[in-house]
């Protein structure tokens, strides 16, 4: 078995891996796909951000159908949260990415070039986001027609430029917005981040074509296995809580991103 047919059997057990992850907590699938892409498939960090939207928008679809059957996502709250996002995250991805340097910066030999600094504030945000899931907890209580929608806009606005600019679906940045600011049930958080990343994803990666080069057999090939991932992850979401696995996941964050802040700053 050649080293390239072992890297592929790895990256398609870790697109599996990457659909189980988006069906059982709704979150975390960019997470774990920017860094295989990078770092497995060698794979620029532009170029990759843009194949993340594009592989956690289809896995996130799939997974919305499905909450939508069960009446678990707000309509509403995906709307007021989604519409501003969906608009920040194209404004980023299609007009402000394209406008960044390929050098932001230099500290004597220290060279920051747009793809490095892509991976470093990634790696942040994860540190950042990890907190809120490692103390998560099912505060969701109000009922949805004493909520106040649009006191997601800026947050939803200001999400999207971050996801847009990272090339990540979000999930682990919506799902503490929904459950702490939203007051949605872990349930019905998950349920609508999943349909808020499928737009977002999805809207963000049309603003990337013909801004990258895009491989559509590989990346349809790696989209159909975590599609049999998020297949997987929803049978489970029926037998594991997904408030359980949140504080794992938080802390599995963590460290990813620890490693990645690390990996890219010193090696």
């Amino acid at each position: 078995m050649s080293t390239f047919t072992l890297m592929e059997i790895i990256g398609y057990v870790l697109a599996i891996i990457i659909g189980i992850t988006l069906g059982l907590i709704g979150s975390g699938g960019s997470i774990l796909t920017i860094p295989v892409l990078v770092y497995l498939y060698q794979i620029p960090p532009t170029q990759a951000t843009a194949y993340s939207l594009f592989i956690v928008g289809a896995v996130a679809l799939m997974g919305s159908l499905k909450g939508l059957k069960q009446k678990l996502v707000s309509l509403k709250i995906a709307f007021f949260f989604g519409f501003p996002s969906i608009i920040s995250i194209f404004i980023m991805r299609k007009w402000l990415m394209p406008l960044f340097p390929d050098v932001f910066f230099t500290i004597g030999e220290w060279v920051v070039s747009k793809e490095l600094f892509i991976m470093i504030i990634f790696s942040i945000l994860m540190i950042i986001a990890s907190t809120s899931m490692i103390n998560a907890k099912s505060t969701g209580t109000a009922e949805e027609n004493e909520l106040k929608p649009p006191k997601l806009i800026l947050p939803g606005f200001i999400i999207g430029f971050l996801t847009g600019f990272v090339g990540v679906g979000g999930g682990f940045l919506i799902i503490p917005s929904l459950v702490f600011k939203a007051k949605l049930p872990m349930r019905k958080a998950v349920a609508t981040s999943l349909l808020i990343i499928s737009v977002n994803a999805l809207i963000g990666f049309t603003g990337s074509l013909g801004t990258v080069p895009i491989a559509w057999n590989f990346l349809l090939i790696f989209t159909g296995f975590a599609l049999i991932g998020i297949f997987i992850g929803s049978a489970l979401s029926l037998k594991i809580k997904g408030e359980k696995l949140k504080p794992f996941f938080g802390w599995f964050v963590l460290i990813t991103g620890i490693y990645i802040l690390i990996r890219e700053l010193w090696f």
